[in-house]
């Protein structure tokens, strides 16, 4: 029982923080803390990775897939976004696929949050310092 409601908590806390990533940088009052989590993000997938010896490392992906296992799953991919497109879907797309779309899009949102990020700290700049 416990471990179904932390495979609940993981789909929709894990979930979240993807969507977070993805489109927190649209709204003014989230941006700063989307390029946080980006960061976190990025940095999760490449220093932990490192030091795990998987890039692209997230250790609530390890943490979630723990639990999935004690509750018997078996075979589950290393990415979670295949995973929860798995999940989701109920089909079976390519993990090399899910991965270079994760990437991409990650990659996108980054960009654009630093876009975001760095003409919002130059307009706040022009109105202290006209």
């Amino acid at each position: 029982m416990i471990y179904r409601i932390l495979d609940i908590f993981f789909v929709v806390f894990h979930s979240s923080l993807v969507i977070f990533n993805l489109f927190g940088w649209a709204w003014k009052r989230t941006r700063r803390l989307n390029l946080i989590t980006l960061i976190l993000t990025g940095s999760s997938w490449l220093f932990l990775g490192l030091l795990v010896g998987t890039l692209g490392y997230c250790p609530l992906t390890d943490w979630h897939f723990r639990i999935l296992e004690k509750m018997g799953k078996t075979a589950l991919p290393l990415s979670y976004m295949k995973y929860l497109f798995d999940r989701i879907t109920g089909l079976n797309i390519g993990e090399k696929l899910v991965d270079k779309v994760t990437l991409a899009v990650f990659v996108a949102a980054l960009v654009v949050s630093i876009i975001f990020n760095v003409r919002d700290f130059i307009r706040k700049r022009k109105e202290v310092d006209p």
